[in-house]
């Protein structure tokens, strides 16, 4: 029996033991599937998860370098200044009348044209002071009656007026002597109903045709005056001035008549724009009515605000132009430096400041003739002034106010470039 139970308790074990092996097989089997699954999770993990605790810390020390890398050129960029723009001469204005030639000289050679244009119409006798005389006696008597209508009337206006009462003149002379000779009289025993009615006569005979072709002839021969007589550095300085500034747009600001733009054997190539008093008449008569006034400050600024619109536009062209160009920078209109350049203590000085401008105040040598800035000084009045001694006094007032504005004074046109480089190095050491 002991022999017989042997073999079959190794049977039953062996049984017992593929059993066992089989069902550790099946186990190990479904075992193995978990863990595949387990390690492919794991894997697809490890593409966006660093694999180990050394390769987290190098991926948030990478991290954060990076980020204080950007922090670091944030600050740097903060508090890092940068390089100051340069300021360059923008624009740059003139006075034109004994700012770059003697008005004087230029005003008497323009009557010397009122005389003969005068003489082709049949009007003789009459002087080349004639209209600067009559013009004086015109402001001057309207003053009396009309103070604040006497200061705005222009200088054209003036000059219109004292031709039209020259000719009326020269026509009742010769009216009234005609009518005496046919009545074989003497003509200051004509009665006061006709001397009326010559007159009256004369002032119909006057053509407005002939007034205003006189005017011109005058007027013309104004720009050719200046031009004959323009201070023999002129053209050289300005062309220096562009040499040394060439994005800088220049232009004219006048209390007349006088305009570079027509000057074209001389200023014309060198001038882009001119703004003249007489184009704003409305704003021109409110100044002088100020002036003209013992209660008001009169303040000039909107010729030189018109100035600085005008340059706004021009440059704005510019800076579209040089936009275009892919190897130039425009410049930056607010680095832009804006000098005017006059001999007149009030109007160019205190009224360009007052709009924002540098000033250069020309107080020329004796050898420029200069003749408007010694009229507030006590010496005689130039011949071809109007003003009024009112407008005389309150004018001085005026120039002593603005003398503190002065940026710079020049006694001979050479030094205007030196000077225009002296305000802008100035400027950019503030």
């Amino acid at each position: 029996f002991c022999g017989l139970l042997i073999p079959l308790s190794v049977c039953l074990s062996c049984s017992l033991a593929i059993g066992s092996c089989f069902y550790m097989s099946t186990m190990t089997m479904t075992l193995s599937i978990h863990v595949l699954v387990l390690l492919a999770c794991v894997l697809s993990a490890s593409t966006f998860c660093p694999h180990s605790s050394v390769e987290r810390r190098r991926a948030a020390t990478t991290l954060l370098s990076s980020s204080s890398s950007s922090s670091t050129e944030n600050q740097v960029s903060t508090t890092t200044p940068h390089p100051k723009s340069q300021k360059y001469l923008g624009l740059l204005t003139f006075d034109l009348d004994d700012s770059l030639y003697p008005l004087e000289r230029v005003i008497n050679e323009a009557n010397e044209a009122f005389v003969r244009a005068m003489n082709n119409y049949g009007f003789t006798d009459i002087t080349p002071w004639t209209i600067d005389k009559t013009g004086r006696r015109i402001r001057q008597e309207m003053a009396k009656t009309d103070p604040e209508g006497a200061a705005v009337l222009t200088h054209t206006e003036v000059r219109l007026l004292a031709i039209r009462e020259e000719m009326e003149r020269i026509i009742l002379e010769r009216k009234l002597k005609a009518t005496a000779e046919d009545w074989a009289t003497d003509v200051n025993s004509l009665t006061d109903i006709v001397v009326k009615s010559a007159q009256q006569w004369a002032k119909n005979a006057v053509s407005p045709s002939v007034v205003q072709a006189v005017h011109t002839a005058w007027e013309m021969e104004r720009y050719h005056a200046a031009e004959r007589n323009l201070y023999p550095e002129v053209i050289d300085v300005l062309k220096q001035i562009k040499e040394d500034h060439p994005n800088v747009i220049i232009g004219a600001v006048t209390d007349g008549k006088a305009n570079p733009m027509l000057m074209t054997f001389t200023l014309a190539p060198y001038f882009d724009f001119c703004m003249s008093w007489e184009d704003d008449q409305g704003a021109r008569r409110k100044f002088f009515k100020e002036l003209a006034s013992a209660s008001s400050n009169a303040e000039l600024t909107w010729i030189y605000d018109a100035a600085k619109e005008k340059y706004r536009i021009l440059a704005e062209a510019v800076a579209d132009i040089d936009a275009a160009r892919k190897n130039k920078e425009p410049l930056k209109y607010e680095d832009a430096v804006w000098i005017h350049v006059g001999d007149d203590l009030a109007y160019d000085v205190g009224g360009s400041t007052s709009c924002g401008a540098k000033t250069i105040y020309l107080e020329l040598d004796e050898k420029y003739g200069q003749t408007a800035r010694t009229r507030f000084d006590g010496r005689e009045q130039p011949s071809w002034s109007t003003s009024s001694e009112e407008e005389i006094e309150k004018r001085r007032i005026m120039n002593e106010q603005a003398l503190e504005y002065v940026d710079a004074k020049i006694s001979f046109l050479t030094r205007l470039p030196e000077a225009i480089n002296d305000i802008l190095e100035q400027e950019n050491e503030q």
